[in-house]
């Protein structure tokens, strides 16, 4: 079998101890190896690097074993090529299974070329995709906290939540504190509301008619509060992450093999914020995810069929001897698939869009949650080609789809009226297409 690198290195990573094992090819054909372990903390991983510097390594692999390959990562990124590989690819033959063993076999794929790495972007744009997606975690804590409060609310028969839509909005708050504060007269609650909510005040004064004890007051001001700081903590994160998108990229970072210099400027952060932007169903918040979680250069992606499989938007490929099984979605990136079906629910929603009229023909044959993968998909491959070519979005319209068969849909729909005993003459009529000022 061919050799493809003279000099590389497989990594077997666990939580405390990393078995490293150096390949290289000597001129008469032979090859050398020596197998060592190291600890995990700092300065044994600086050991470890210069260990396979002295060897003369440029290619390192490793597997993906949880969080424990980042420390390595850290270590090791910018003085060799790194690659991170799918633990499942690489699986080796059963039984005799060891550290050491699996080491060696690490080694052996990839002085073979026999082990593709997983992408793994520069540190920059993964400090910005810790960012995004612990505000998302503080997004569904606090959607958790409020379902808490509805919980109080209601042991304490308090029934605001049928009346006011936002429990967390101004009137609410100011009742809720009003309560907390022992105020127990309907009435005078009701009086808090502002806006458009003060024209049901008499349907106020039933709702906050309870049982409030001061129990409920203790989990009210409790629930309240930690609402206040997920905000807070929320608003901070809004404020870094915008600040990290607006901020100029970082200069590479010296690596074995430097990349050549584009022909052109790369599209900046805050560019494909604003193009995504664009899209139906992708508010700010989204958009600053997905450039968090795939970048702007979208040549890293061979096309968008393998983005898109990269995401684990793509149908599933399983079929045996003539026969289709499950087209179940592989596993992919979690944070970008939750986005995407975000997206894909908000564009099915809007009115003469062309995303909303493929989710409408999709469900009506394949369900609905199928359809809304569906969009995502398609919202995906639009992103793909959006930040290749670096053009806006371009709506196609509701109608596209009738568009394209128009002659079909105008003579099954004619055939259908006269089976019913319908006599129907066609007359094309000019459609007056209203002009922008």
């Amino acid at each position: 079998m061919q050799v493809i690198h003279e000099c590389c290195a497989g990594l077997d990573v666990h939580k405390k101890t990393v078995v490293a094992c150096p390949v290289q090819t000597l001129q008469n054909g032979q090859k050398r190896q020596e197998v060592r372990t190291f600890g995990t903390t700092t300065p044994e991983l600086q050991e470890l690097r210069a260990w396979l510097q002295d060897w003369g390594c440029t290619h390192v692999a490793l597997e993906s074993t949880g969080e424990y390959w980042r420390p390595v990562w850290n270590v090791l990124e910018g003085h060799f090529e790194l690659l991170l590989v799918n633990a499942r690819h690489i699986k080796a033959v059963p039984g005799r299974k060891t550290d050491v063993k699996d080491a060696e076999w690490i080694a052996d794929l990839l002085r073979h070329g026999l082990v593709r790495g997983s992408f793994v972007p520069a540190r920059e744009q993964r400090d910005l995709r810790a960012l995004t997606r612990q505000r998302n975690n503080l997004v569904r804590e606090r959607a958790r906290v409020v379902n808490r409060l509805h919980k109080v609310l209601e042991d304490a028969n308090i029934k605001l939540t049928a009346v006011a839509s936002d429990v967390t909005g101004v009137s609410s708050r100011d009742m809720l504190a009003a309560i907390v504060r022992g105020v127990g007269n309907p009435t005078l609650l009701a009086e808090l509301a502002h806006g458009r909510l003060r024209n049901k005040r008499a349907e106020l004064e039933k709702a906050l008619t309870g049982v409030v004890r001061e129990h409920h007051r203790f989990l009210l001001v409790t629930h309240l509060t930690h609402i206040d700081f997920l905000d807070e903590q929320i608003a901070q994160f809004n404020r870094e992450i915008a600040a990290r998108i607006q901020a100029p990229p970082a200069p590479p970072q010296n690596a074995a093999s430097p990349a050549p210099a584009p022909a052109e400027p790369p599209l900046t952060r805050a560019e494909a914020v604003a193009l995504l932007d664009t899209i139906p169903g992708i508010s700010q918040w989204l958009a600053e995810l997905i450039v968090a979680e795939i970048g702007t250069d979208m040549s890293r992606f061979p096309s968008a069929a393998h983005l898109a499989s990269w995401a684990g938007l793509a149908p599933g490929n399983n079929e045996s001897a003539g026969k289709h099984f499950s087209g179940r979605t592989p596993p992919g990136n979690r944070a970008l698939q939750k986005g995407l079906v975000q997206a894909a629910q908000g564009a099915k929603r809007k009115k003469n869009c062309y995303l909303r009229e493929q989710f409408h023909r999709l469900a009506a044959r394949r369900g609905k949650r199928r359809a809304t993968v569906a969009v995502a998909h398609s919202i995906l491959v639009i992103i793909y080609h959006m930040l290749s070519r670096r053009e806006p979005y371009r709506e196609l319209g509701g109608n596209y789809f009738d568009e394209r068969k128009r002659d079909s849909i105008v003579n099954r729909l004619t055939r259908r009226l006269e089976k019913s005993g319908f006599r129907v003459a066609l007359e094309l009529q000019p459609v007056a297409v209203p002009v922008a000022v």
